[in-house]
C-alpha cells in the first residue's frame, strides 16, 4: 500500500472556502466531476486549486462519514499517504542546508545496523534506488498491520534483510527508504519527526490541520471506506500506530496541502537550490531515467511539466500535482481505497485550467452528432459511405476497395452498441474527435477531422489494443 441532474449534482458540493473565487471551475465543470463521483460511488472527494501562485478554489463533495451520515467539507481531513513522502525529502534537505547531513552520506553514518549502510546513500533512500525491500506493497490491509509497532520494529524487520538489488542499479518503490529516512532526520535533529516538520513547515505556512493520522484525529475527520469486487462502500479497518511514519502518516486538508503546494512554486521553505535537487530525476548509476526525483515523481500532463506524488494508505486515496511552469497546482483527495477516481477527476481539473482552448473537451456531445456518427460507422459496415458529408480528400480516400475492406472487416464485429466522444481539439484550422464506438465483438476508436462548414476531412476507425 502506501503508493497510490447537473444541478443535483451540483449542489452536493460543499461550501468553498472563503478564499475561493467560487468561479474556477464552472457550474457545468462541477456537475460532470459530481458525475463522476456519482458513478464511482465513492463516498466522498476533496479538491484544492492554485492558480498563479495562490489558492484559488476548495470544495468538497459527497459524505466524510456514511453512517451516521455526515457531510464532506472544505475543512474536512484526509490521509495523504505516501505523498508525506515529500515532507520527509523536504526535512533532509533543511538538514543539509543547516550542514547537519549530506545526500550523499551513507546510511551506516547514523545507523550502522542495516544491510550494506556502509554503501547505501540518503540520495539512494530517498529515490528508492537503495535496494531495501518493501515492508508494506500490499494494497489492503494484513493482521500484522493491525498491531502497533515502531519505525525501529519496521526496520529491524526490513532494513536487515539482504538487498532486493545493488544500490544504486534499479528503481523501486520501497516504505522502508523513507521510514530510514526519517529516522536520520531525528537522529540528525535531535528532535521527533512530527515535531520538526511542524515547527520548521506546518506552522511556518500556517497548515493548522496537518498531522500524524493515527495520533491527532479529529471529528471532522473522514471515515475510510474499501469495497470488495464491484461492491458497494465498506468502512476499513485502519493500519495501527507506527506503521507509516515518515512514509505515509500524514493527515491534513486540501486546503494545507495547497499551501504546501504553493511554499513549493514560491520556493519559501527551502533555499531555491534545494529546490532544484528536489525535483531534480535521480538516474540509475547507468544512466537510466527512474523519472523520480526525491519523494516526487516527475512527470507532463500533455507536455506541461509537473511534479507530483499519489498517496494510498486502507480507505484513502490522494493525488497531488504540482505545475511549475505554470504556477499551479491541483489537489484531488478521497475517503476510498480501491476506486481509481481521484487521477481521472485531477487529470479533468488540470486540463480545464492549463488548457482553457481545450475546455471543449468538457462540452457533452450533442444527440445529432454522435447520431451522424453512428450512421456513419453503420455505413461502414455495409460497404457505404454518405458522400455529401465528405470532403473531395476524404472522397478521394474512400475508394470502392476501402469500402469493401471496411464492410469485411467492420460488418462481422455485430452490432454498434454505443458511441462515445472521448476527445476533442483543434488542428489544421479544423476540429479534432475522437469516438470510442463499441460494437458486440470488439470496442475501437473513430478519429475525425470536420471543417469549419461541417464536412468531414478525416473519419478513420482505429483498432484499439
Amino acid at each position: 500500500m502506501l503508493f497510490a441532474g447537473a444541478s443535483a449534482a451540483h449542489s452536493a458540493f460543499g461550501q468553498a472556502s472563503a478564499s475561493s473565487s467560487g468561479a474556477v471551475l464552472s457550474a457545468e465543470e462541477e456537475a460532470k466531476i459530481a458525475k463522476m463521483l456519482e458513478a464511482s460511488g465513492v463516498p466522498s472527494i476533496s479538491i484544492a486549486i492554485v492558480e498563479s501562485e495562490r489558492m484559488v478554489y476548495a470544495r468538497a463533495m459527497g459524505k466524510a462519514e456514511l453512517s451516521p451520515e455526515r457531510a464532506a467539507t472544505e475543512k474536512t481531513r484526509y490521509a495523504i499517504g505516501s505523498i508525506s513522502k515529500e515532507f520527509t525529502a523536504a526535512a533532509i534537505l533543511l538538514l543539509a542546508e543547516q550542514g547537519k547531513v549530506s545526500l550523499d552520506d551513507r546510511v551506516s553514518k547514523y545507523f550502522p545496523q542495516y544491510t550494506r549502510g556502509g554503501e547505501i546513500t540518503i540520495r539512494e533512500l530517498l529515490s528508492h534506488t537503495s535496494g531495501y525491500e518493501d515492508y508494506a506493497p500490499q494494497d489492503y490491509n494484513i493482521p500484522e498491520w493491525l498491531k502497533p509497532t515502531t519505525p525501529d520494529g519496521v526496520l529491524d524487520a526490513w532494513a536487515k534483510k539482504p538487498l532486493n538489488f545493488d544500490p544504486g542499479t534499479k528503481w523501486q518503490y520501497s516504505n522502508t527508504n523513507y521510514v530510514l529516512a526519517g529516522r536520520i532526520v531525528e537522529k540528525a535533529s535531535g528532535e521527533p519527526l512530527m515535531k520538526f516538520l511542524r515547527e520548521r513547515i506546518f506552522d511556518p505556512l500556517g497548515m493548522t490541520t496537518a498531522g500524524d493520522c493515527s495520533v491527532d484525529k479529529t471529528p471532522e475527520d473522514a471515515v475510510a471506506y474499501t469495497r470488495f469486487g464491484l461492491g458497494p462502500a465498506r468502512p476499513a479497518l485502519r493500519e495501527a500506530a507506527g506503521w507509516y511514519f515518515a512514509a505515509g502518516e500524514l493527515c491534513m486538508t486540501p486546503s494545507d496541502l495547497a499551501k504546501w503546494n504553493i511554499s513549493f512554486l514560491q520556493k519559501k521553505i527551502l533555499k531555491p537550490a534545494s529546490y532544484e535537487v528536489f525535483a531534480r530525476e535521480v538516474p540509475l548509476k547507468n544512466g537510466d531515467l527512474t523519472h523520480y526525483a526525491l519523494g516526487l515523481q516527475i512527470d507532463d500532463l500533455d507536455n506541461i511539466p509537473g511534479v507530483h506524488h499519489g498517496g494510498e494508505v486502507s480507505g484513502f486515496l490522494a493525488n497531488n500535482w504540482i505545475y511549475p511552469t505554470r504556477g499551479a497546482a491541483v489537489t484531488v483527495l478521497s475517503n476510498q481505497d480501491d476506486i481509481s477516481l481521484i487521477g481521472p477527476v485531477q487529470r479533468e481539473i488540470a486540463r480545464y485550467i492549463l488548457e482553457p482552448e481545450t475546455r471543449v473537451n468538457a462540452e457533452e456531445a450533442t444527440t445529432e452528432e454522435l447520431a451522424q456518427v453512428r450512421g456513419m460507422v453503420e455505413g461502414l459496415q455495409r460497404g457505404t459511405i454518405d458522400r455529401s458529408l465528405l470532403t473531395s480528400n476524404l472522397n478521394f480516400y474512400f475508394t470502392e476497395q476501402a469500402l469493401h475492406d471496411m464492410q469485411a472487416s467492420l460488418g462481422p464485429l455485430g452490432a454498434l452498441k454505443n458511441v462515445t466522444r472521448v476527445r476533442q481539439g483543434l488542428r489544421g484550422g479544423m476540429t479534432f474527435r475522437a469516438y470510442r464506438v463499441e460494437f458486440e465483438k470488439k470496442t475501437m476508436t473513430v478519429t475525425v477531422y470536420l471543417t469549419s462548414d461541417n464536412h468531414y476531412e478525416q473519419f478513420l476507425p482505429v483498432e484499439e489494443f
